[in-house]
């Protein structure tokens, strides 16, 4: 402790609050990502990323192992894979042989009409959020096929997966009339890695609009509570405009004034909290969840408040 009492760590940059909050919660996989994006970053990080997120994969291509943490349990789902190949895309792994055997994973899961579902009749049994129901003829969803596609499309991997799996977003995302937060966000994943730039654009400004019609974004942050919380959506459950654009270049950040995303990422950066981590705003379930959710929440709000510009340490 300080002199004064104080915590040794009070008067610490942002970076430096969370360096501590990671060490001292965070899986190894998280303690990795953190090093690889904040410390030196150099290929040794990537490597040691790699490593670790290995730990999380199956043998038919998938993740599973609680990687996504809502869903518990050994069985590959796409949303553990489509987080691996989030991990992938941040170090520049994103293909290869690895991301071969996903897409054959990807292709055995798929629907009758070459999408995705948010969880795989296989989550049966092991436990998982009370949010993501488990049923035996589950749709198609873009909130898990989306992202999948766009970051495919965006590190130009070619699968015969892809064809009919990138026409269901795009008839998705042009069919939306009435949606919410984390459906909004996977369009513009996807949209933000489409080949079609044009259509691409075309799509996120109907988009842009339908979330400032719907109210989807709550612009002033210190009055979210003004906002309606969708159905289902845990108390408090707001998003604000650094969610949907997670980095300048991508398409949400065309829907939001510079005044409103300066509010935003002023929110982001005063969310910290007080041993350093970030706040997870949706329901929490179980304990360790909620522990292991947060390293991964925090290491996303560095990342966001770094591409703005914005001084962490």
């Amino acid at each position: 402790m300080a002199e004064n009492g104080a915590s040794p760590h009070a008067a610490s940059s942002p970076l430096a609050r969370a360096e501590q909050f990671v060490w001292l919660t965070a899986r190894v996989l998280e303690q990795r990502r953190f090093a690889y994006h904040f410390l030196d970053g150099g290929s040794w990080n990537a490597d040691a990323v790699e490593t670790a997120l290995s730990a999380y994969a199956n043998e038919d291509g998938g993740y599973g192992h609680a990687l996504e943490p809502d869903l518990r349990g050994p069985v590959s789902q796409p949303l553990h894979t489509g987080h691996a190949l989030r991990v992938l895309d941040t170090i520049r792994r994103c293909g290869g042989m690895r991301v071969e055997r996903v897409c054959r994973y990807l292709t055995a899961v798929s629907t009758a009409d070459g999408a995705l579902p948010a969880i795989h009749p296989s989550q049966r049994g092991y436990p998982s959020a009370p949010f993501v129901p488990v049923v035996d003829n589950p749709p198609s969803e873009l909130l898990a096929t989306g992202p999948v596609v766009g970051l495919l499309h965006r590190n130009e991997v070619w699968h015969a997966w892809l064809f009919r799996a990138t026409d269901f977003c795009w008839q998705s995302v042009e069919s939306l009339e009435k949606s919410h937060p984390y459906e909004i966000m996977a369009a513009v994943a996807f949209l933000d890695g489409a080949p079609d730039r044009p259509r691409a654009e075309a799509a996120a400004d109907r988009l842009g609009r339908l979330v400032r019609e719907h109210r989807l974004v709550a612009l002033d942050p210190e009055h979210a509570d003004a906002n309606p919380i969708p159905p289902g959506y845990g108390p408090g459950e707001h998003h604000f405009a650094h969610d949907f654009a997670k980095a300048p270049e991508s398409l949400a950040r065309a829907w939001f004034t510079d005044d409103e995303m300066a509010r935003s990422l002023d929110f982001l950066l005063n969310d910290q909290q007080e041993d350093g981590g970030w706040p997870i705003r949706w329901r929490q379930w179980a304990p360790s969840t909620a522990l292991e959710c947060r390293p991964m929440v925090t290491i996303e709000a560095l990342r966001t408040l770094r591409a703005y510009g914005r001084r962490i340490g």
